[in-house]
């Protein structure tokens, strides 16, 4: 079930819960496996992996987020713009992409809070509480999500930047809110060229600094070349926070992400 929902659909309480709470081993993250779109399989096959492009044991399932999460964690501890940042309360996760189109969504950065880290937020009369992400007693602070195998299937430089600008989003407060700039553009700035070059800056300094090849590797290699050497690949797979109105008898909204 999607977590996209209309606005007046009726809802489960569980959909409606204040709190999504998934717990080691009993109640684990869902981990879901990617599917190749329908122009995916009708593409003539890809060329094999080189050997030097590492991404783990080949005949067992790609992890996806857990290889974006150690790229990330030495990304940030390298580059002076995103330390700001503890990997630790991001959530990484996929979602489904609907086609093969190149063009379309690639990745996204959602806060759960709202501006200066608040919990609620009023609106129309109404209070509105984030839904709040849990591991155990770990809560995360934004869901930081990829569309596959859509994303997968950028160039390597492609990917590198894409990523790059989703972390830049976090608002350097680190208080689950995003960064946000002066004047109307708040959250890409005035010029999305200028913004772009700031990225690429960031991605040519962090390889520069001569980060360990293997945490970087996997972005050499499409989403094909992929399922060739690891027979599937998976990620976690979970709903799309919401803004949950705190008096009853109100719909759910969704929280407002910056999509790239």
């Amino acid at each position: 079930m999607t977590a996209a929902r209309r606005l007046g659909k009726k809802e489960t309480r569980s959909e409606r819960a204040l709190v999504l709470r998934w717990s080691e081993p009993d109640n684990p993250l869902p981990v879901r496996v990617i599917r190749a779109t329908g122009a995916a399989r009708g593409r003539a096959p890809q060329p094999a992996p080189v050997p030097w492009a590492t991404s783990g044991k080949p005949g067992q399932p790609f992890d996806f987020c857990a290889h974006v999460r150690q790229l990330c964690a030495d990304l940030v501890a390298r580059c002076d713009a995103l330390r700001h940042i503890d990997v630790a309360r991001l959530l990484f996760a996929v979602t489904q992409a609907r086609n093969g189109h190149a063009h379309g969504l690639q990745a996204r950065v959602t806060p759960l809070r709202f501006p200066h880290g608040r919990l609620t937020r009023q609106r129309r009369g109404v209070v509105y509480q984030v839904q709040r992400y849990f591991l155990g007693g770990h809560e995360f602070l934004y869901l930081v999500t990829f569309c596959l195998p859509r994303f997968l299937d950028q160039s390597f430089d492609e990917k590198f930047l894409t990523l790059v600008h989703e972390l830049f989003h976090i608002n350097p407060a680190f208080d689950g809110d995003l960064r946000r700039h002066e004047g109307r553009y708040t959250l890409h700035s005035h010029s999305q060229r200028d913004y772009d070059d700031q990225m690429r800056r960031h991605v040519r300094a962090y390889l520069a600094s001569k980060p360990d090849p293997c945490l970087h590797a996997f972005l050499t290699l499409t989403f094909g070349q992929l399922l060739q050497r690891h027979g599937s690949v998976v990620g976690v797979m979970v709903p799309r926070p919401k803004l949950i109105p705190l008096q009853p008898g109100q719909v759910e909204v969704q929280i407002a992400d910056v999509e790239r």
